[in-house]
């Protein structure tokens, strides 16, 4: 048996050779590529049980996703394995041999959390739970392990901005119970001299999905913030116990076998502080609309990309890498939703002293090239990204998603 052993960094190839069958070893990751059983056993016994043991108990890799395809999967329309109409995740199990031909090596699947979809499940009533059309936990538990038996990594959608208004923790928040009166964002409103007795909204605030970002509570007498649907109140990362609560979302499923998470809307976690008299300031007018219902009314300077939402990701990161160090396995990976400026998404990267997301998703091949585009102008797309990307992190391509893809 001949080998060669050094202290080498971790792309260097370590060749072992044995009577014609080779293992390729990433310095901490083993790849068997053939081992027969003749060469087994004209091995010294240290080192045949050396490699059993590394079968048995293969080191962690945690630099499986940087060279890592991933599927995503929207499962209500994926595979419906009862004939309502509704894809579920045994539909999606009875396709995990399908991905695994594609070559991909995981999955990332849209919100399959209980919800009253009213905006397809991104509005999220139990982040402990399933939605029922979908299946059981019992279902998801299976798909795990089957994923797991093939080799697949899997990814679920993280969708920490906001919940649904149907979600208890809503429900409390409304009604001032004690814990949750300050678990999203409220503001009493501006007075409103036509009608004393019906506020106005806080500021000029503009919701994603057209009109104020603020709706009236009858039950509470405040306004609530909603950046995206009425439905879809705005939890409130000020608060301690909302932080804790999020991430304890995520070591709850984690535990259940997850490898990742794809974190939705990140930009919008954070929105400005209010000022000493408890208001929020206006937003600048953009100019491009006179239309105060359009998103493109104000310039989000202060609802979007707050420095605060930045320490956020890499709080997250943490708990991904405290994760496997408590419990081993391969590296849990953080895959992470930003249309931002470019200066901003690749601060997602970490800080060069802490890490933050492994992946901020690169959506310039959808953004910026179409059906027309030249080869020069894909050269360019890519050296937009590598030469603002910071030094040692790994680049990605985001070539289709549920709404857009490259060749539109």
């Amino acid at each position: 048996m001949v080998a060669r052993l050094s202290s080498t960094p971790t792309d260097q190839l370590v060749v072992f050779g044995c009577d014609g069958v080779i293992i390729a070893m990433l310095l901490g990751k083993l790849l068997v590529l053939c081992i027969l059983a003749v060469c087994e056993a004209r091995m010294p016994l240290g080192v045949r049980e050396a490699l059993l043991a590394l079968k048995r108990n293969p080191p962690a890799n945690n630099e499986w996703w940087k060279t890592a395809t991933f599927y995503q999967i929207y499962p209500r329309s994926f595979k419906d394995s009862n004939g309502d109409g509704i894809g579920d995740l045994r539909g999606i199990i009875e396709k995990l041999p399908y991905l695994r031909e594609l070559g991909v090596q995981g999955f990332w699947m849209s919100p399959i959390f209980k919800s009253p979809m009213a905006d397809f499940g991104y509005d999220i009533s139990d982040y402990y739970d399933i939605q029922p059309e979908y299946g059981t936990m019992a279902d998801f538990d299976a798909l795990v392990a089957e994923a797991k038996q093939l080799g697949l990594k899997v990814i679920l959608d993280f969708v920490p901005n906001h919940s649904s208004d149907e979600n208890e923790w809503f429900r409390k928040s409304e009604n001032r119970e004690a814990g949750f009166e300050n678990f999203y964002v409220w503001h009493p409103g501006k007075p409103n001299p036509a009608d004393p007795s019906k506020p106005l909204p806080p500021n000029n605030w503009v919701s994603f999905f057209r009109g104020s970002a603020w709706q009236w509570s009858d039950k509470r007498k405040e306004f609530y913030l909603h950046q995206f649907s009425v439905k879809q109140p705005d939890l409130n990362y000020r608060n301690p116990r909302v932080v804790d609560q999020m991430k304890d979302v995520m070591r709850f499923w984690l535990k259940r076998g997850v490898d990742g998470y794809r974190i939705d809307a990140v930009p919008t976690l954070f929105e400005i502080e209010p000022d000493a008299s408890g208001n929020y300031a206006d937003e600048p007018l953009s100019g491009n609309t006179n239309d105060p219902d359009d998103p493109g009314y104000t310039i989000h300077i202060y609802t979007q990309d707050r420095n605060e939402t930045l320490d956020m990701v890499y709080q997250w990161r943490a708990v991904l890498d405290e994760f496997q160090k408590d419990n081993g396995g391969d590296a849990r990976v953080m895959m992470t939703e930003s249309y931002s400026r470019i200066d901003i998404v690749m601060k997602y990267y970490g800080n060069g002293t802490v890490l933050g997301s492994h992946i901020p998703f690169n959506f310039r091949f959808i953004t910026d090239l179409g059906k027309d585009s030249s080869a020069m102008d894909i050269y360019n797309t890519i050296k937009y990204w590598m030469s603002n990307m910071p030094t040692g992190q790994v680049a990605n391509w985001v070539v289709g998603r549920s709404r857009r893809s490259i060749q539109d």
